[in-house]
């Protein structure tokens, strides 16, 4: 029961900082992410925000910790090197997310807002996630 709590309240906290930030307007994330046009700026203070909390809670608390809130094990990946796979994968969620502002968290936090582009934004995902499993199988 414990588990289903922290997921709730963390997802609860997760989804109203997007939505109370506008993390979750894909025109917001564009203009951010168009540093030479019309550049929003607004976002780096959230992340800059985010940053200040997350880093002393990090080091404090979670860096020196063998299991999460929840009681599971914290596995850390042992890859150290930049594969051509991770680099290829990063450029297209890159390209993709540059293309229509929508990055997956927030998309998944904005579901209820009712946007059809969201849905179909997250449908397509959820196929690109299955056809990278069955490419690289």
């Amino acid at each position: 029961m414990f588990k289903v709590l922290v997921g709730l309240l963390t997802g609860l906290l997760f989804g109203l900082g997007m939505n109370v930030s506008q993390m979750v307007n894909p025109y917001k994330v564009a203009n951010f992410l168009d540093v030479t046009g019309h550049w929003d700026a607004s976002l780096a203070f959230v992340i800059g925000g985010a940053l200040l909390v997350f880093v002393p809670f990090y080091h404090l608390l979670i860096k020196p910790r063998s299991h999460a809130v929840n009681g599971e094990a914290i596995q850390c990946s042992t890859q150290k090197t930049l594969t051509p796979k991770l680099l290829i994968g990063a450029a297209i969620f890159g390209i993709g997310w540059g293309m229509v502002g929508i990055c997956p968290g927030p998309a998944v936090a904005s579901l209820l807002r009712g946007e059809a582009a969201i849905y179909w934004f997250l449908l397509s995902m959820m196929l690109g996630h299955y056809a990278s499993k069955r490419v690289f199988k």
